[in-house]
């Protein structure tokens, strides 16, 4: 019988989901991530061949591997392979305290506080790398600062706005790799420069005139439908903007960041991509008051 080399692969792409498998050199790596726990264990499995057909597998024996116990060579390539974060545990706190209308609760999910800074530490230990796609980096950053700002509220809760707080935005509680993040930096400094205007109706200032948070989170594989279905139900929504033909009354969402809606034409183009009416070019742009009642 042949001797059997044991080949450890860990090949993770961003928001896999479920058991991956890779054959090579008659050996068999599984990759399985644990959503709960936001983890990821690897099984190598042997198999052996018979003589008349070399690609066929004829039996198996399946044992986990610590990665303590791989060769270099298959560490050094996991490294280069380091998988996105996996945003399960986000996920579930924002589909067991969050309606499907936006609305937080927060007297709720302060009972699952140490779970959602949990979360925060861990994607602390995976900040993005220059190899990650465009959607990794975006969902990465948009359920960032999302996760983060829930965090502030309840570090002040109860309250009535976010404005009660003092400065909100530059507050500096997160540690993201070896630095130290605020809300304005993620907004103004990450997300904005990353050409992707609809980052404006996926974070939320946990107010009532902010879009609507999402309760699930963000992921890279889904982004665009995630991104294009808040940008639609905020857009549409005649408590944020009332929209006809001729006349606009606009979130100052728009009059705030004007120049990111017209980098591939100007505003109106911009709105009729998402609006359910056919807006005019010739038509006329009040906004509207913006509350900062606490989306609860």
């Amino acid at each position: 019988m042949k001797v059997i080399k044991l080949l450890f692969i860990a090949m993770l792409l961003c928001d896999c989901s479920g058991p991956k498998r890779t054959i090579e050199n008659n050996s068999i790596a599984i990759i399985q991530r644990d959503v709960k726990n936001d983890s990821v264990t690897v099984t190598v499995t042997a198999v052996k061949e018979t003589s008349s057909a070399p690609n066929t597998i004829a039996a198996k024996e399946t044992k986990p591997i610590e990665q303590d116990n791989v060769s270099n060579d298959a560490k050094e390539a996991y490294s280069k392979k380091e998988a996105c974060p996996v945003h399960n545990t986000w996920d579930e706190l924002l589909k067991k305290h969050v309606s499907d209308t936006g609305n937080v609760n927060y007297k709720g999910i302060k009972t699952d506080w140490k779970t959602l800074q949990d979360y925060i530490v861990y994607l602390g230990n995976k900040l993005p790398k220059d190899t990650w796609a465009k959607e990794g980096k975006l969902a990465y950053w948009i359920n960032a600062y999302n996760a983060m700002t829930i965090d502030l509220i309840l570090r002040h809760y109860p309250l009535k706005s976010i404005k009660d707080i003092n400065d909100p935005w530059k507050q500096r509680h997160w540690k993201l790799g070896n630095k130290w993040y605020n809300l304005d930096e993620i907004e103004h400094q990450i997300l904005r420069k990353m050409d992707e205007p609809r980052i404006h109706f996926a974070i939320v200032c946990a107010s009532y005139s902010c879009p609507n948070l999402l309760n699930e989170a963000y992921i890279a594989s889904n982004l665009n439908e995630q991104l294009t279905l808040a940008t639609k139900a905020f857009l549409n929504d005649p408590e944020r903007n009332s929209i006809s033909k001729n006349h606009l009354e606009l979130s100052k969402i728009f009059k705030w960041f004007p120049e990111d809606f017209k980098k591939n034409g100007g505003l109106i183009d911009f709105l009729n991509q998402y609006s359910e009416i056919e807006i005019s070019e010739q038509a006329k742009i009040k906004y509207k008051n913006y509350n900062w009642a606490l989306n609860e």
